[in-house]
């Protein structure tokens, strides 16, 4: 796609994608069950699918059981946001100091070389 009309509403902009800021206005029984579902799709392996829905509704919960799934998998930038917008401080601050831990390390290797 020529980056110079990704705007261009005239054509097919099949796969192009413009994030807003707009929050959608979900009732506690839309809520409920989207969560639901969402719980349904992360104990079935599908984790992105669960993470979108969690991140809609805001379930604490969900967002922090992605973040462990992303820690397990040493996404630990990944495993970071979800804890941040959970919010799980104590699991920001523990990725925090692994994250700071190997900075260090890089550091350390390029001062040896």
């Amino acid at each position: 796609m020529d980056s110079s009309n990704i705007f261009d509403t005239s054509g097919d902009n099949q796969g192009t994608f413009i994030k807003t800021s707009e929050k959608i206005a979900l009732n506690s029984t839309q809520k409920a069950v989207l969560n639901r579902k969402g719980n349904i799709l992360y104990n079935s392996g599908d984790i992105e699918g669960a993470k979108r829905i969690f991140l809609t509704t805001g379930y604490s919960d969900g967002l922090v059981r992605i973040g462990n799934y992303y820690k397990t998998k040493g996404r630990l930038l990944d495993a970071l946001r979800m804890y941040w917008i959970a919010p799980d401080h104590t699991k920001v601050d523990s990725i925090v100091v692994q994250l700071s831990e190997i900075i260090k390390e890089l550091i350390y290797e390029g001062d040896r070389t």
